[in-house]
């Protein structure tokens, strides 16, 4: 099975793996592994917790697993220990694009006027049918 774009890759793996907790108890652990593929995949896509395809194992083991592993500070060590690994071989470049919505496209440009009421239009209560305040 090839990795996909946003998985762990090997080199990370074998960095990240010595340093998450490990406490053997009660029923066997979900694949820490596949576990973290699960929570970068939620993370990359801003998409509910409920939404993590069925590869990287139960969503709620995500979620779980994430809050507890922040709480403790295990998410610290694992970013502080990657980045040392790469050591600066790591570059990004942002690639994104921003775009105008197609109404905002024809927009004057020099600032926004106020919008005014039709001419012959008043702005006097009694005018919509408000009665005076007493």
């Amino acid at each position: 099975m090839t990795p996909r774009r946003y998985e762990l890759s090997d080199f990370e793996w074998l960095i990240i793996q010595p340093l998450l907790p490990n406490k053997p108890r009660g029923v066997p652990r979900a694949d820490d592994r596949k576990v973290l593929n699960g929570i970068f995949w939620r993370l990359r896509t801003g998409s509910p917790w409920a939404d993590i395809p069925e590869r990287y194992g139960p969503p709620t083991t995500c979620a779980n697993r994430f809050r507890r592993w922040a709480k403790i500070g295990v998410w610290d060590r694992l970013f502080e220990a990657v980045s040392k690994a790469y050591d600066g071989d790591l570059q990004m470049i942002d690639a994104s694009s921003i775009r105008v919505h197609q109404h905002g496209g024809n927009v004057k440009k020099g600032g926004h006027t106020p919008r005014r009421p039709r001419l012959g239009t008043t702005l006097a209560p009694s005018a919509w049918g408000v009665r005076a305040a007493a």
